[in-house]
């Protein structure tokens, strides 16, 4: 126990001593955070060096540790090989990290720096076990992929998170203390004194990183914070001995995972990119609902607390109440996704659970059929009493369509109500108008989708139409035959 407190304790100096050091020294060389006005809106430059001050107060908290002449020090001596391995392995998530800093990287390098990192983690000893899962855990792949996920997902979703001052390295600290306590508290020895060197130096970070930060902790630190954790966690579900304490490890940092979730189901649903920065994270809908830059951090502390209590509660009693737990936690989670006031899943939600959907899956079928029927006209009038009866299934209350030196019109009496158009010009002077009621809407994506059936059936029936007026049976419409000067005076706005 007292080489936890000296882990932390020196942990702690070393990055009230190093993070001003470093920011002082290095920040002048390419490290500089800009303001954009957007999404960057600091006062001025701030160096992004936070990553390198923290892996060197972790790295020399072990250093010193080793030295020391105490009797707990031969757990680290023993666990050394390993340490030496997560080093390296973490050293490649810091580099990722420090040259998009330094040079900017695509989201796609990035995410390949991250994962070239989690497989040399696997293979480093670092797995998620799936002993509880004997189906499944005779596949050593399966196991592979999971490892993988978990170590990229948590690692991205701290970088997400990483939008205001004192964000992403208090989500750490709170993450990283959750993980110390389940460690002293199963008992993992080994895993706490892994975890203690990490929140001291993010206790002492925080100094110089809440708001007005003078220094941010850049992608090299995000991204080294989120790995460290996945890897903590993965240790920590390997002692595991059910399925539902398997979970504490993920609500330990479900908050970033929570918006690195939301992230790219908003974007999915939005059809934008999924690594493209937009203000839709959770701590800038907390700024949108009044709260100040602060406050907002503040509140991320508090949810922080909430998930970090849930998670132990779950380690202490999975047994007995971890069902009732994760319950109890899902549904302020879901009540604190509906404040934030996302219209994106407000929209999807009403698509999904309001009848929207079928009635989306009835148009499109029935636009399906209108095209097919649409298709096997085979002269002009034939093309009208499709045109006649697609009109009338979309609830359109007239259509006029001026087309081979022929009118066909069908009104039902609409000329005394306020209406709206809707015009299809075609070739030559030719023309479809469609005409509504103001009160009968149709959507937007339907309408466009019926215009399309309609110009393409009457190009396909009219091309080579040769313009000799005949007589056409159409007992639905009246059929106002052609002079050139009728099919004029309609093209240009008689309707």
């Amino acid at each position: 126990m007292y080489l936890v407190l000296i882990l932390g304790c020196t942990s702690f100096l070393l990055s009230l001593v190093l993070t001003p050091l470093v920011r002082d020294c290095l920040g002048h060389l390419g490290f500089l955070d800009h303001p954009d006005g957007i999404r960057k809106k600091h006062s001025g430059p701030v160096p992004r060096v936070g990553g390198v001050a923290i892996a060197l107060s972790y790295a020399t908290t072990f250093a010193i540790a080793l030295a020391l002449p105490l009797r707990d020090t031969r757990i680290l001596h023993e666990a050394l090989p390993g340490v030496v391995k997560l080093t390296l392995v973490a050293s490649v998530v810091l580099l990722t990290g420090l040259v998009d800093d330094l040079v900017g990287l695509t989201a796609w390098k990035k995410l390949a720096g991250t994962g070239a990192a989690a497989v040399l983690a696997y293979f480093a000893g670092i797995r998620v076990d799936l002993h509880l899962f004997p189906a499944i855990s005779a596949y050593p792949w399966l196991g592979f992929a999971v490892t993988i996920a978990w170590l990229v997902g948590c690692t991205n979703a701290f970088n997400l998170i990483d939008g205001m001052d004192g964000l992403a390295s208090g989500v750490g600290l709170f993450a990283s203390m959750t993980v110390l306590v389940a460690a002293l508290t199963q008992p993992n020895f080994p895993l706490a004194l892994a975890t203690i060197p990490l929140a001291g130096c993010l206790l002492g970070f925080l100094r110089y990183n809440f708001s007005p930060a003078s220094v941010f902790l850049g992608d090299g630190g995000s991204l080294l914070i989120g790995f460290l954790l996945a890897c903590y966690g993965t240790v920590w579900s390997q002692k595991s001995v059910t399925l539902v304490a398997m979970m504490a490890p993920l609500l330990a940092v479900s908050i970033p995972l929570v918006d690195v979730t939301l992230s790219i189901l908003r974007r999915y649903l939005c059809r934008r990119p999924i690594f493209e920065g937009d203000r839709g994270h959770i701590h800038h809908k907390l700024l949108d609902r009044g709260f100040s830059p602060k406050g907002a951090v503040l509140a991320m502390y508090g949810v922080c607390c909430l998930a970090a209590i849930a998670s132990l509660l779950l380690n202490a009693y999975h047994n007995e109440f971890g069902g009732l737990i994760i319950v109890l936690l899902c549904v302020p989670a879901w009540l604190g996704i509906q404040y934030l006031g996302y219209t994106e899943f407000a929209n999807a939600g009403r698509i999904l659970f309001k009848g929207e959907f079928r009635r989306i899956i009835d148009a499109e079928t029935r636009l399906q059929h209108f095209e097919a029927a649409l298709a096997k006209a085979d002269n002009v009038g034939e093309c009208w009493t499709r045109i006649l009866e697609g009109s009338r299934d979309f609830g359109f209350q007239g259509v006029r369509m001026s087309v081979a030196g022929a009118v066909f019109e069908e009104s039902n009496g609409w000329t005394n109500r306020p209406v709206w158009q809707l015009r299809i010009p075609l070739a030559e002077s030719q023309y479809i108008n469609f005409v509504r009621d103001f009160e009968a809407q149709l959507d937007p994506f339907i309408l466009s989708a019926f215009v399309n059936c309609v110009e393409r059936g009457v190009k396909k029936c009219i091309a080579g139409y040769e313009p000799e007026l005949e007589r056409i049976e159409t007992a639905p419409a009246r059929l106002v035959y052609a002079a050139r000067a009728v099919s004029d005076a309609a093209a240009n706005g008689s309707m």
